[in-house]
């Protein structure tokens, strides 16, 4: 009988040992494909994200801003509104990478060259820490995943420390090179950024994202605080803004005028989309809301 009981707990440990060689060798295999994955990112705020997490890629955005040095030999692909499907296909990429808000625009030009293309959702600062995760797990980065949501729930925990009183009112534009500017409602990326630093947005929305303008209702918002972001070509977009401040009768009553509280948004630490300059701006704009904290 003790024999028997010894022949059993024998095939069981064989068992275990086996199965859990299986599982090491799994997790291995899973863990090289994931790892030779050849990757495209169209964004820079994509790319950030793929630096942060220590994975290469083959293919990154043409661009005016300092991309990661780990990239400076990689394959150009166009810039960001307008890459070069052509091009990004010669790769032979496995996985393209592109943020969720340009989808309608390029997203049949991708499927006429049979590129696989994932869309990220960056509107919002939880929709960058679950791009963080998901991306982590996906490329076997958990650790540097973790580390980079760290950071930004510490600086989320820092700036909802500094409110106090009443909550600011704040207007967001975003300056558009020779078309004016739209004016940013809470569902956008910067809007998400008041909101956390304890800001009130004059623009909440049921769900768009951007709006155009009006002097009608721009008249009846009365902000404490204007932030104007230059999201491409600020060389063109702040003397476009500046000139709209100057000769545009509407902005001279705003109280953010009155008070000098207009502030201009510049790449890198502000952009259209979440990226992983979060923290950093979460604090600047947290320091625009309540200075005297």
């Amino acid at each position: 009988m003790n024999s028997r009981k010894r022949l059993i707990i024998i095939l069981v440990s064989l068992l275990v040992i086996i199965g859990g060689g299986a599982v090491a060798i799994r997790y291995f295999v899973n863990k090289q494909v994931a790892q030779s994955q050849r990757i495209v990112a169209t964004t820079d705020a994509i790319t950030e994200i793929f630096d942060k997490l220590d994975v290469d890629l083959v293919g990154v955005p043409t661009t005016s801003q300092k991309l990661p040095s780990r990239y400076k030999n990689v394959t150009h692909v166009g810039s960001p509104m307008s890459p070069s499907v052509e091009k990004i296909a010669s790769l032979n990429p496995s996985k393209v990478y592109a943020v969720s808000t340009l989808k309608d625009q390029y997203s049949s030009s991708f499927k006429a060259q049979s590129v696989p293309v994932t869309y990220l959702k960056l509107d919002t600062v939880g929709q960058l820490k679950t791009t963080l995760k998901q991306l982590g797990k996906e490329y076997y980065r958990t650790r540097q995943a973790n580390q980079q949501i760290k950071l930004i729930n510490q600086a989320i925990s820092q700036v909802k420390g500094r409110q106090h009183g009443r909550h600011p009112r704040v207007l967001v534009l975003m300056g558009m090179p020779g078309a004016g500017y739209l004016i940013a409602t809470d569902h956008s990326y910067v809007g998400d950024l008041v909101r956390i630093a304890g800001g009130k947005n004059v623009y909440a929305s049921k769900g768009q994202t951007y709006l155009s303008p009006s002097n009608e209702t721009l008249a009846t918002k009365h902000p404490d605080v204007i932030l104007r972001l230059s999201h491409a070509m600020p060389s063109v977009t702040i003397p476009q803004f500046k000139k709209e401040f100057q000769t545009n009768p509407v902005w001279k009553n705003m109280p953010a005028v009155k008070n000098h509280r207009v502030y201009d948004l510049k790449q890198p630490t502000f952009n259209a989309s979440a990226n992983m300059e979060a923290p950093k701006a979460l604090r600047q704009v947290s320091q625009w809301l309540y200075p005297n904290k």
